[in-house]
């Protein structure tokens, strides 16, 4: 009673629910202070890049069975839709991708019934909902659909830096152990902190990682083979910049430019020096005797091996007792879910290896692993020929169809500046989910892939050493688009479940007119919008941006924007599962 004139005020994000309503309820609070919700939605991580940030999304849908994050989507996507126009074509493929897809349908119902009823709508007041002249299509990916792309190693400039030190919000913590005398970029803040909660705790440095930084754009999303020749170029550059300057005579406008240059040219060279000192680290990393272990293991998982080959080598690393419980997860998983779950007798057998070598409160871990789909048991009704499946997808991807039918591994793959295929990202392996986006956007290449046996056909001229353009003709793909998933229906009826293809067309034909006769038809590339329902890798990224540079120099230019509700990786998603609590601590 005595703080009576206080005013308290309670915002939720990213909504107000109703159980949240009926817990303040409960204390006795729900009148007592101002209730409001703050619906951040889409956080532009980076000019293409799109992300909810909701970190639960991916534990949500898998192991908690909460479809709280489709809701939370269908509202981010509503928000384009409103202030872009209707997507004109919706692509999905998966359960949670159909179950999103039905959600925009219906609140795009919800919201032509409600602007009908309020003379105050300020979205498209004048034309209602009419499809977008800016946006082409909507292709959602069901990260279920997509597995196996999750736990894999990420072996991108970018998603090694995830694996090693994750990142998070655009940022990775180092130890200054590591960075050594590299100083902070110019506008990074150097802030410290202290691993552990003792004094004598390594020092841990924050870096921001996006596109403020002068090199980090550059070398991100390449392979991380490559990544060695690209800083050591750099780094002569910008010494024969140096070595340029001192030894000429310069007039005052030579100097007055030169004076102009020196802030980009310093905030280079702290770039470099910073990425130098993290691809250091990287590479003691990827040349450790684990690393190359654990790479030939999910190297033969996904070019289609026996799993039953790979069992003694994972029981090797099993009983080797120094190598992380999410490695060995990893491993497992990424096994099961290419071999649609693992003999009974074979699972019960690594099952009681792993807890005899990590715990028995890992009885809990292994069963999340189970409840999520990531680690089970062969079953004679999971499968392709499920006479049961029916309309709605089978209940397991057939993966050889699959692999064959999209093209999914590459044998000759180049990892440089003149790769053409997006299998760089994995050094064979093309992400399944990217396979389905080219089936949408660039259908002549990925046909060309595919008879090629996942390598894109490329010739080599023998004077000039210039690498020519792929035979199929970018203008074919062009306006494949069009026609959603034509051509793929027989691979997309052996993926694991629903296939959406949806048109929206405007409420009024008149309208939708008018609306294309106001904003003309020269309005430059259109955007295709891929969302990850579930968390999209650092990998898949790369190889999204790789092919949205190809669309973009194409006769008919288009790019790609990637939206996600978290970035997610295979350490991440495993350490969903893992029981962190020990018997009798």
């Amino acid at each position: 009673e005595s703080r009576s004139d206080l005013d308290f005020t309670i915002i939720w994000v990213p909504r107000r629910t109703l159980v949240s309503n009926l817990i303040l309820e409960e204390h006795g609070v729900l009148g007592e202070a101002n209730i409001t919700s703050l619906d951040l939605h889409f956080i532009p991580l980076e000019p293409d890049l799109l992300s909810l940030e909701i970190e639960d999304a991916f534990s949500d849908i898998t192991l908690r069975k909460d479809p709280t994050p489709i809701f939370a989507s269908a509202q981010a996507l509503m928000r384009l839709q409103k202030h872009y126009g209707l997507f004109p074509r919706i692509l999905g493929k998966g359960d949670n991708a159909k179950k999103l897809a039905d959600l925009l349908q219906r609140m795009r119902e919800e919201e032509e019934v409600n602007a009908s009823s309020d003379p105050n709508n300020t979205y498209l007041s004048s034309f209602g909902l009419t499809p977008s002249a800016l946006v082409e299509n909507l292709v959602i990916v069901d990260r279920e659909v997509d597995f196996p792309t999750t736990l894999a190693t990420q072996l991108t400039y970018e998603g090694l830096l995830d694996e090693v030190f994750g990142i998070s919000n655009n940022q990775t913590e180092v130890d200054t152990s590591v960075l050594g005398s590299a100083p902070a970029p110019q506008g990074q803040q150097q802030t410290s902190t202290q691993a552990g909660g003792g004094g004598g705790g390594a020092t841990r440095r924050k870096v921001q990682l996006d596109s403020t930084d002068k090199l980090y754009p550059h070398i991100r999303n390449v392979n991380f083979a490559t990544i060695g020749p690209l800083l050591n170029r750099t780094a002569r550059r910008l010494q024969g910049e140096q070595q340029s300057i001192k030894n000429q005579e310069q007039t005052m406008t030579d100097l007055r430019a030169s004076v102009a240059k020196l802030p980009n040219y310093q905030a280079e060279q702290t770039a470099l020096k910073l990425h130098t000192s993290l691809a250091e680290e990287l590479t003691k990393f990827t040349r450790s005797d684990l690393f190359r272990k654990t790479l030939e293991i999910e190297q033969s998982l996904l070019i289609g091996s026996d799993p039953g080959a790979m069992q003694d080598s994972l029981e090797e690393l099993i009983a080797r007792g120094d190598v992380p419980l999410e490695t060995i997860l990893r491993l497992l998983c990424l096994e099961s879910c290419l071999a649609n779950g693992l003999r009974a007798r074979d699972l019960d057998t690594l099952k009681r290896q792993v807890l005899q070598a990590y715990g028995y409160q890992h009885s809990l871990t292994l069963a999340r692993l189970e409840k999520m789909g990531l680690l089970i048991s062969r079953e004679a009704h999971r499968g392709f020929l499920n006479p049961i499946a029916g309309s709605a997808g089978s209940t397991a991807t057939e993966w050889n169809g699959v692999r064959k039918g999209l093209g999914l591994w590459s044998d000759d793959v180049r990892e440089d500046e003149d790769t053409q295929d997006v299998s760089f990202v994995f050094s064979g392996w093309a992400p399944l989910s990217v396979r389905l986006v080219q089936a949408v956007v660039e259908k002549g290449e990925l046909n060309q892939v595919v008879a090629n046996g996942g390598a894109v056909a490329t010739s080599r001229s023998a004077a000039g050493g210039q690498q020519s353009q792929p035979a199929a003709k970018s203008s074919s793909t062009a306006m494949s688009s069009a026609t959603g998933w034509r051509g793929f229906e027989d691979v997309l009826h052996r993926i694991r479940g629903a296939t959406v293809d949806i048109v929206q067309k405007g409420a009024d034909a008149d309208a939708t007119a008018a609306r294309k006769t106001l904003t003309g038809t020269k309005e430059g590339p259109k955007t295709t919008i891929v969302f990850f329902l579930g968390g999209v890798t650092f990998a898949e990224i790369a190889a999204l941006r790789f092919l949205s540079q190809r669309l973009e120099k194409s006769s008919n230019p288009r790019k790609l924007v990637v939206c996600t509700t978290g970035v997610v990786s295979g350490r991440r998603i495993v350490d969903v599962a893992v029981e962190k609590r020990g018997f009798g601590g």
